[in-house]
């Protein structure tokens, strides 16, 4: 999860023991990220037991800290990749007083919220102070 492909899409933030965490260039939902396993495996299964749960200690992880800098209402969380098989996770704030997507699936990519460079660099260190 490194190179052109990713940073089409997203700009590291930090790595933490069983993932890297990126943000999602695509800010529609402020604070989105993703969190990418370390290893290169398709499915969670694929994982051995302490690597999945190391995982899932990251999401979560990185979930608190989206909760507390962003107060979402709700985080939605999305395992995709038919094309990019890459166990990842998007996290997805959402937030009641924000008609856009309020109640219903997140999409993909709703290209219609970019950011300058000091709005990315704002919200990656903000988020990797919290993660810190």
């Amino acid at each position: 999860m490194e190179g052109e492909l990713v940073a089409k899409f997203g700009i590291k933030i930090c790595e933490l023991p069983a993932s890297k965490v990126y943000l999602f260039k695509e800010q529609s939902h402020r604070g989105r990220v993703i969190v990418a396993s370390r290893h290169h495996v398709s499915e969670m299964i694929d994982l051995p037991d302490g690597d999945r749960r190391a995982f899932m200690d990251d999401v979560a992880k990185v979930a608190a800290a989206i909760r507390k800098l962003f107060a979402p209402k709700k985080i939605n969380y999305g395992a995709y990749g038919d094309t990019g098989c890459h166990l990842h996770f998007h996290l997805v704030p959402k937030y009641e007083g924000d008609s856009f997507e309020w109640g219903g699936v997140f999409a993909m990519n709703p290209d219609r919220t970019y950011l300058d460079e000091a709005g990315y660099r704002g919200l990656v260190d903000k988020i990797a102070a919290e993660l810190g």
